[in-house]
């Protein structure tokens, strides 16, 4: 086995486990694509036209980064992330304005806390280790990206996300937007999961601002779930949150 130092991410790393089922990533991008959809920043990906025109295939595009970062040998994890960097100057161009930092802090603080939200909901409580090495890897990210101000550990990143949710966030027309092309590209039924799953992970805040009610029927449906993945029948129900054209893609997600 080659040393573990070669790696973005520790092979025995929580954060691989986390990232490496496709139904935990399906559940921390449909975590994000609420509170993205709040954020004040969310009219940079209006400028480019292709979040509103194709929002799952910007889910997928975004995966993939993700994923070739978290499974990555350290050189090529640091090219996914210098990409990463290289699109969005181009944007900046192209608009000739610079995206906020705060903007690419949010971004991270999304992925760190749907991580931990979504395994939590699906598999089991982490420990406070496992948590930080979650923060960790998000927070090499960031500094890879030579972003400001970023927290050093999970404490002061949960004090600084707090505050993010309560400054960054409001309702919009992109918001309003955003989710009737959510439902469009889904259709009515896939729409309703993707909410109901939403409800279960999004922060008091974001479910407020949303206007989101109480109760989730996936409350009712994860336990029956976790169950069918026991059995093998998970394969059936992603396909049922998921378009059709899209079962090659997911089943790419199922790395460990």
């Amino acid at each position: 086995m080659e040393d573990d130092a070669e790696f973005f991410v520790k092979q025995d790393s929580i954060v691989r486990k986390i990232w490496g089922k496709a139904d935990t990533v399906m559940f921390i991008f449909a975590g994000s694509a609420a509170e993205f959809a709040l954020n004040k920043a969310v009219d940079w990906l209006y400028f480019t036209g292709k979040l509103p025109a194709d929002p799952i295939g910007r889910l997928f595009s975004t995966v993939t980064y993700a994923t070739a970062i978290i499974f990555a040998d350290l050189d090529n994890a640091h090219k996914a992330i210098d990409r990463i960097t290289s699109i969005h100057t181009a944007i900046e161009k192209g608009r000739n304005a610079a995206i906020p930092d705060w903007a690419y802090r949010d971004v991270l603080y999304m992925l760190i806390h749907y991580s931990v939200a979504s395994y939590e909901l699906l598999e089991k409580k982490l420990t406070a280790a496992e948590k930080e090495e979650v923060f960790d890897v998000f927070y090499r990210v960031g500094k890879r990206m030579h972003l400001k101000a970023l927290p050093t550990d999970y404490t002061s990143w949960a004090k600084d996300y707090a505050s993010h949710l309560q400054n960054d966030l409001v309702k919009s027309k992109f918001t309003v937007d955003l989710f009737k092309q959510y439902k469009k590209h889904l259709g009515a039924f896939r729409y309703y999961i993707l909410v109901e799953v939403q409800k279960l992970l999004v922060p008091k805040r974001v479910h407020a601002l949303l206007g989101f009610n109480k109760f989730s029927i996936m409350r009712i449906v994860i336990p029956g779930y976790k169950l069918s993945r026991m059995i093998k029948l998970d394969g059936f129900l992603k396909a049922m949150i998921l378009p059709q054209e899209y079962k090659p893609r997911i089943k790419e997600l199922d790395i460990v």
